[in-house]
């Protein structure tokens, strides 16, 4: 074996290794355990859900989307980061919605098109600013439950309007709390 050989044989193990310790992580979770933030976000969650539930089975529209109970988590759990505020909640959500029922409207659903569909709608709330990551399963279900365009309005947009909603009313209740950090 050439020395040639023999050094990048080298740089491809330090490479592997480098890269395989960057997964070891550091340390111990920063997450606390508080009991006020948990009884807030087991309130704020049962009641938001409870209320698109009650609202579904009030009238001939659904209200409701799998993807609302993990926006729940982050606008009573995570409240103060910037992918909880109201920008991204209602934003997020439609910008997503909004990719995947085009693509299923011009494409279709098949694999390929899923992927592609969750792909854009990361990169797009990326660009205007409304990452919202339980948005990111909404192409899944238009696409998956093979949603029209009226979705978007019901459950989707007017849902997590109803989300913000609870979240500013829930929220603000703490003294120490302030929701949202930023509208736009």
């Amino acid at each position: 074996m050439d020395r040639a050989t023999t050094v990048k044989r080298e740089e491809a193990h330090l490479f592997h290794v480098r890269y395989l310790s960057k997964m070891k992580g550091k340390g111990r979770s920063p997450l606390k355990v508080n009991v006020k933030d948990i009884i807030t976000g087991l309130i704020g969650g049962f009641l938001t859900i409870f209320a698109l539930v009650v609202l579904t089975n009030m009238t001939a529209a659904v209200w409701l989307m799998a993807p609302f109970g993990a926006s729940c988590v982050l606008a009573f759990g995570a409240w103060n980061a910037p992918l909880s505020q109201p920008r991204n909640i209602i934003g997020g959500h439609f910008v997503s919605t909004f990719v995947g029922l085009a693509i299923y409207q011009l494409l279709g659903n098949e694999p390929w098109m899923i992927g592609l569909a969750v792909g854009l709608a990361i990169a797009f709330m990326m660009i205007t600013k409304t990452t919202h990551p339980p948005a990111g399963a909404d192409p899944l279900v238009v696409m998956l439950g093979a949603y029209s365009w009226s979705y978007l309005i019901t459950p989707v947009l007017i849902g997590s309007v109803i989300i913000v909603f609870f979240a500013l009313i829930i929220n603000n209740l703490r003294s120490n709390r302030e929701y949202p950090t930023f509208w736009i």
